[in-house]
């Protein structure tokens, strides 16, 4: 039982969520810019103390029939440089469609591109994070 990070991991971008165990919740944090790998890492590490999460959760991009693409490698990668920085055992969840199910949620809400893109990656991470969360729902005996 705790918090939980969430992450959509991108070359550019990666989107941020978090979500905790008991409510089965998650929401969208933030989006940590650029692309250098130290500059990253701080950011995630400052999230971390912030958070105290118990895990984290990285969504693993694959083609729709289920095969590896060029960023599943990356994203595995990414898992476990944070598995290896800061101990907390890392999930990954599939992500197919997550980026498409939160553009579409943000559509709905603003009609401007400039904002939905300041808010994709997050809500991004959201989607990733409840998806995990809804499937240990169902892992939990009744």
């Amino acid at each position: 039982m705790g918090t939980l990070l969430g992450f959509d991991f991108g070359t550019a971008r990666i989107g941020v969520a978090t979500g905790e165990t008991e409510t089965r919740m998650a929401q969208a944090l933030t989006v940590i810019h650029g692309e250098a790998n130290d500059l990253r890492f701080g950011a995630i590490g400052k999230l971390i103390a912030e958070w105290q999460p118990v895990g984290l959760v990285v969504g693993l991009p694959t083609a729709l029939d289920g095969s590896a693409t060029d960023m599943t490698a990356r994203c595995k990668r990414f898992a476990n440089q944070l598995n290896g920085r800061f101990g907390l055992p890392v999930s990954l969840v599939d992500e197919r469609l997550s980026s498409a199910e939160a553009e579409e949620m943000l559509r709905e809400v603003t009609r401007s591109w400039r904002e939905r893109k300041q808010n994709l990656d997050a809500l991004a991470a959201q989607r990733i994070l409840q998806s995990y969360l809804d499937s240990k729902a169902h892992d939990e005996p009744a």
